[in-house]
């Protein structure tokens, strides 16, 4: 008798990509809905943290997840891929926060961009091959041209653009650093760290990192932003908007992580730049965010470049020549 696990039906999958996609797309929309109310950004991605660590301590509490069992050697090895996974949620959120959700979400398709050359820069040297690389080109241009505004050349919102750029760079190192850590921690069944405890637990180091950032940035404002935002649209609707991204924000996490424990990572890779369309789409339509000729065009070239190069990555790098 095989002492594998049975792989998981189609059924299954598709439930997951279902659930993943929706909470996704639901995410976006009520996170946009909460950085429109309160322009208080770095509260509202800690908030939304919150929300997942309440989540996580039902669970354990209720014995409906076993607890992880980490000594401190584990915890400091997972606080660098917690740091990272604060950056690359704040980054996000801050993007969508001061411009549009769809602007937010091309750039971010960059990803593979910054994942290359992060992959090339810090050892151990990640070697993709040469077609992958070649994908690069269209997801650049993509980008470059849903920039073009038709009658005003290029037209970027640069802070958006940064808080994006910076993401990326953060899910790079946090893609770059973690594969060995969380690959050692599931493999120690003892330490009971599944797919969803791993998420759990670097939800909870990321809002440890991100309290420090609301402090900095925006405790001297916070009351006066809160008010302001209580009294334009009243605190239970505040309130409800930041806990419901919260709660999708957590949930769609949590199905991506299942999902990419089930199938890999390149065809999660590859379903997660089509999740971006969907977003997008219905982005444009909530928000009345305007899709010019250029803006669809070069997010269907990006889009498709991220698409192609998660497939290009799955083959072999070219083997180095042996030195005669």
């Amino acid at each position: 008798m095989s002492g594998k696990a049975a792989p998981p039906s189609n059924l299954k999958l598709v439930g997951l990509v279902v659930a993943w996609y929706a909470g996704n797309t639901l995410y976006n929309v009520y996170n946009k809905k909460a950085t429109n109310m309160i322009h208080a950004h770095w509260f509202v991605a800690a908030a939304q943290l919150v929300v997942g660590i309440v989540w996580s301590l039902v669970m354990w509490g209720t014995g409906m997840r076993k607890a992880p069992n980490l000594t401190s050697s584990d915890i400091a090895a997972c606080i660098p891929i917690g740091f990272c996974a604060c950056v690359g949620h704040a980054g996000s959120v801050l993007a969508m926060g001061v411009g549009a959700v769809s602007f937010a979400q091309i750039v971010k398709a960059c990803e593979p961009v910054f994942a290359a050359v992060v992959g090339l820069l810090l050892p151990p040297m990640d070697l993709k091959p040469i077609l992958a690389y070649a994908m690069l080109v269209p997801i650049v241009g993509g980008v470059g041209i849903a920039c073009i505004k038709e009658g005003k050349g290029v037209d970027i919102n640069m802070e958006a653009f940064m808080w994006a750029s910076i993401a990326n760079v953060a899910a790079a190192l946090k893609g770059k650093w973690g594969g060995s850590v969380t690959k050692n921690l599931k493999g120690d069944k003892s330490k009971n760290m599944d797919s969803a405890n791993v998420y759990a637990v670097m939800n909870i180091i990321s809002f440890l990192f991100t309290v420090p950032m609301v402090v900095i940035a925006e405790m001297s404002t916070l009351e006066e932003e809160w008010n302001k935002a209580a009294e334009a649209h009243g605190s239970q609707a505040v309130i409800m908007n930041i806990a419901l991204s919260g709660f999708f924000f957590y949930i769609y996490n949590e199905f991506a992580f299942a999902f990419t424990a089930s199938v890999g990572a390149v065809t999660s890779s590859v379903l997660n730049t089509a999740k971006r369309v969907i977003i997008i789409v219905v982005s444009s339509i909530v928000f009345v965010e305007p899709m010019e000729r250029n803006t669809v065009i070069g997010s269907a070239i990006a889009i498709s470049g991220t698409f192609a190069y998660s497939l290009a990555s799955k083959g072999k790098a070219a083997p180095k020549k042996k030195a005669a």
